[in-house]
């Protein structure tokens, strides 16, 4: 990368501008991290290559249970979204992966960019979530329940994991235990 090309100005003045958190990871690299609020934070990193920038999103890990479903689920999202689309690597851990022309990127496009990787992150988490992890989801239900645990963080998923919905303190009723069937 040349040293005195616009690209990295441009990157570091839209992400400062944006309030963003993120760092400079070597000559021609960054890593940014975007707040949700399914997926709590995004880590995104901008790598400018010789021709392109490369935006590159961790989603989620390889799901437990349902690939094939999760796979069929993210190809089908890819035909409607901007600038990056789902990909898995080699043990099937989730991203978000997009390249654009260097002719391209400008502080609108690098805002387009990184609000894409953040919509599609955060309002792909809970149905990502509740497709590759729905049994773990229903057992953590269970055993909170029996225990009396907060079901807080859980509520999301109560359309599913839940017999009957949880009280406004986010405790199931009494008597509501799940099987995992």
């Amino acid at each position: 990368m040349v040293n005195d090309s616009p690209i990295p100005e441009a990157i570091e003045s839209t992400l400062d501008s944006r309030g963003v958190e993120w760092e400079r990871t070597g000559e021609s690299s960054y890593v940014v991290t975007l707040p949700g609020t399914h997926k709590l934070k995004t880590v995104c990193s901008l790598v400018v290559g010789d021709h392109t920038l490369r935006v590159e999103a961790f989603v989620m890990r390889q799901p437990d249970e349902n690939r094939e479903a999760l796979w069929a689920w993210l190809l089908q999202r890819n035909a409607r979204m901007y600038g990056v689309a789902f990909s898995i690597d080699a043990v099937g851990d989730v991203y978000l992966v997009g390249r654009v022309s260097l002719h391209a990127v400008t502080p609108e496009e690098i805002d387009r960019l990184l609000g894409a990787v953040l919509t599609y992150a955060d309002e792909s988490f809970d149905p990502m979530l509740e497709i590759g992890f729905g049994s773990a989801i229903r057992r953590e239900w269970a055993w909170r329940v029996t225990r009396g645990e907060s079901l807080e963080n859980l509520k999301a998923f109560a359309h599913f994991a839940a017999p009957s919905a949880p009280d406004s303190s986010g405790r199931q009723p009494a008597g509501g235990v799940v099987t995992d069937e």
